[in-house]
Order: structure tokens, then C-alpha cells, then sequence
């Protein structure tokens, strides 16, 4: 909350603002600076998946097995919690905030998260933590899916080589101890385009822009121009709305 807010006012932005877009296109950082700037909640559903794909791995379920999968999902609790500059991820009450940016973890999530079941359950966690809005979103189907009515909707994407490469960069500066030897900038654009082919093709929730989103290619952009393009997005809609910098 910024200095200028007060509780009251922060609790008056019941808006939902629904970031979709493939992975490596920015959105988590976009979503944090959106929740910051307009005193919003950021929740980040990837991180569910994640959590979720984590708890499959150490259980040793098979990731191709959807009734398998749906008995744990079933009996597993997935929380996030607003923390300084990401959300804290509760697995059945353990934090596992670091245990789910490795690349296991994230392709393991893309793999389950392509089963229906899975999705069902995922979705409706998501939209009881934002049904009372005041909440940014991020994923691949929040503004087709889970909230379809949402008030600002945003589309981010780049071309597969720019994603790539941010998300080479970013697995470089993990820094985890734990962590695998980085793989070549090659390799992870070709996993990057095998997970968008999963993403955008399977039968369920497909990775899609909603028809009323705003199109932002951050391809040509800095992550500042990508920044201000979503900000000038939301202080669009609020304009509309007859608000007023004051009134943020």
C-alpha cells in the first residue's frame, strides 16, 4: 500500500484485472507492478500448478495419469499469501515458495495442468480468493475462464525467441544450489515452443486472448514499455470510470 493510501481506499478497488499470455512473456512481473501501483492483490495462478505438479512429483504419480491426478488434487490444499515481492505458496500448509520455480517443477505443471479435472479444480480455488475483487490475475485462461468478466483484461506475448531468451536469463540468475546446470539457450526455446504447443492446442481452456482483452506484444519492448503499456491499460479503464489520479 503506498503512503497516500489508506486501508479504506485500497479495500474500494474491487476490480479484477486478468493478465494471460504464454510463459516467458512477463506477467508475473507486469502483475506485481500492476498490484503495487493500483494497491491490488496479486495472485498468481501458475504458482497453483506449480504447487500442485510439485506435490504429484514427490508422491511419484504418474503425470499422464488424469484419475491418478484428480485423487490427489482432491486431497491436496493450495494457498497463496500476499508476501514483500511474490505471493508465499502454502502446500497443505508448508511453504513451498522455493521449492516450485526449478524447470522439474515447471514442466511437470505444464503437463498436468492440460487435464481437465485438474483445471476444474484449479479454477475454482481461483475465483473463491478473487471473487471479492480488488485482485490482479495472472495465467494463461483468467480473462476466458476464470473470469470472464473481468474488468481489464490484458494479453501479453512476444515471439518464442524473445521468451526464450528472457526465460534462459532468468533460470541463470536463479542462483538456487539445487538447481540443474543451465541448458543451452537453444534447448530452452525448444521447450518453450513444445510447452506453447501444449498451452495453445489442448482441449480444454486453451491458451487464448478473450476477444475484449488488450494486445500487448512486448517482442520490440523494453520491461519498462511493457510496464507502462499495462498501466496505461488499467488508468484507461479507471478514466472511463471517472476516476482521478486523486482518487488512486
Amino acid at each position: 500500500m503506498r503512503a497516500d493510501e489508506t486501508p479504506d481506499s485500497k479495500l474500494k478497488r474491487n476490480f479484477v484485472v486478468a493478465i494471460d499470455g504464454p510463459a516467458g512473456a512477463g506477467k508475473s512481473t507486469i502483475a506485481r507492478h500492476l498490484a503495487r501501483h493500483f494497491g491490488l492483490l496479486n495472485l498468481e495462478t501458475g504458482a497453483m500448478y506449480r504447487a500442485f505438479a510439485l506435490k504429484a512429483l514427490r508422491l511419484d504419480v504418474p503425470l499422464d495419469d488424469p484419475g491418478a491426478l484428480e485423487r490427489v488434487a482432491a486431497e491436496t490444499e493450495i494457498k497463496l499469501e500476499p508476501g514483500e515481492d511474490e505471493n508465499r505458496v502454502l502446500l497443505d500448509g508448508e511453504d513451498v515458495t522455493g521449492q516450485i520455480r526449478n524447470q522439474t517443477v515447471t514442466d511437470a505443471a505444464s503437463r498436468v495442468s492440460v487435464f481437465p479435472p485438474i483445471r476444474a479444480a484449479m479454477v475454482k480455488r481461483q475465483q473463491e480468493m478473487g471473487a471479492q475483487g480488488g485482485v490482479v490475475m495472472e495465467g494463461r485462461d483468467i480473462g476466458t475462464v476464470v473470469f470472464p468478466n473481468a474488468e481489464v483484461k490484458i494479453f501479453l506475448d512476444a515471439a518464442p525467441e524473445v521468451r526464450g531468451m528472457r526465460r534462459y536469463d532468468q533460470i541463470g540468475q536463479s542462483g538456487h544450489p539445487s538447481a540443474k546446470p543451465v541448458p543451452p539457450p537453444e534447448e530452452v526455446i525448444r521447450d518453450l515452443r513444445a510447452r506453447d504447443e501444449r498451452d495453445r492446442n489442448r482441449a480444454d481452456s486453451p491458451l487464448r486472448p478473450a476477444p475484449d482483452a488488450f494486445l500487448l506484444d512486448s517482442t520490440n519492448l523494453s520491461l519498462e514499455e511493457a510496464v507502462q503499456a499495462a498501466e496505461d491499460t488499467v488508468e484507461a479503464w479507471l478514466a472511463k470510470q471517472g476516476h482521478t489520479a486523486s482518487d488512486r
